[in-house]
């Protein structure tokens, strides 16, 4: 997907663990010139473990850079008005599809406890994120289930474990259920394998009559009216968010100051 320029604003995205990396990005943020730099992790809720990586690359880049840009870093939005709007209506449009289930299960990516204790707030804004979700789709405390998914190794991590709580819900009489990942941004393998394919397995062996899985918000309006609105609002203040913006002037001013810097560079020599 190529990125766009509506604008002064230079939009572009990268991989915490992939292509393209945060550095070849900034990299090539520094060739055209950007001065202003406003980084959004696409994780609504925050972890040392994943929004606190993306500043660690981020910073560890800038770190070689002679000349560094200001820089905006957006920690989290777990309870944004406009995303908590926008998993409110996926819910909603998948019940006019498919009816109610009798649990709506919210399943969050996990962290080890130790992390937890250790002062991560992950956990409280993960259970933060769900609150605000079930209220406002005006469902009672019972009817909507918070567990945690993808635990890995042999310590402790946040609990009730996902696939232990579908698992037992047969066995209690829950033979319908619905499953949302308000966590991810995007489906990935994390969502269509993990919860989608091997949860629903596990549900189903185990009893279980009707499982759905309720896909990420991912490229859905609501979703990027949140992200744009949560984007406005951290760039206030910067030129580059006015609409009276001069795009052409501020680049012959950029020019002009590249210029005088180079014939400065120059004449040190």
């Amino acid at each position: 997907m190529q990125a766009q320029r509506p604008g002064p604003i230079l939009v572009r995205y990268a991989m915490r663990y992939g292509d393209p990396s945060i550095p070849s990005i900034l990299r090539e943020l520094a060739r055209a010139g950007v001065r202003r730099l406003l980084v959004l992790p696409l994780f609504p809720q925050y972890s040392g473990t994943t929004t606190a990586s993306v500043l660690d690359a981020v910073s560890a880049e800038l770190a070689t850079w002679r000349w560094v840009p200001e820089l905006r870093f957006v920690a989290d939005y777990h309870q944004e008005p406009r995303y908590i709007e926008a998993l409110a209506r996926s819910v909603e449009a998948h019940w006019q599809r498919q009816g109610r289930a009798q649990r709506l299960v919210l399943s969050f990516h996990g962290i080890p406890q130790r992390y937890f204790r250790a002062g991560d707030p992950y956990f409280c804004q993960c259970q933060a994120t769900a609150r605000r979700l079930r209220e406002r789709l005006d469902l009672r405390e019972d009817e909507v289930v918070v567990c945690f998914q993808s635990r890995v190794g042999g310590q402790a991590w946040l609990t009730p474990y996902t696939e232990e709580v579908l698992a037992a819900m047969p066995g209690q009489g829950i033979r319908h259920v619905q499953v949302l990942c308000p966590g991810f941004a995007v489906d990935c393998l994390e969502t269509l394998e993990e919860i989608a394919i091997t949860n629903r397995a596990r549900f189903l062996g185990a009893g279980g009559e009707q499982f759905e899985y309720i896909p990420a918000l991912n490229a859905d309006e609501d979703h990027v009216a949140a992200l744009a609105e949560l984007i406005l609002r951290h760039g206030q203040g910067w030129p580059e968010f006015d609409p009276a913006w001069d795009s052409a002037r501020a680049a012959a001013q950029r020019a002009t100051a590249r210029s005088r810097y180079e014939r400065l560079r120059d004449g040190a020599r």
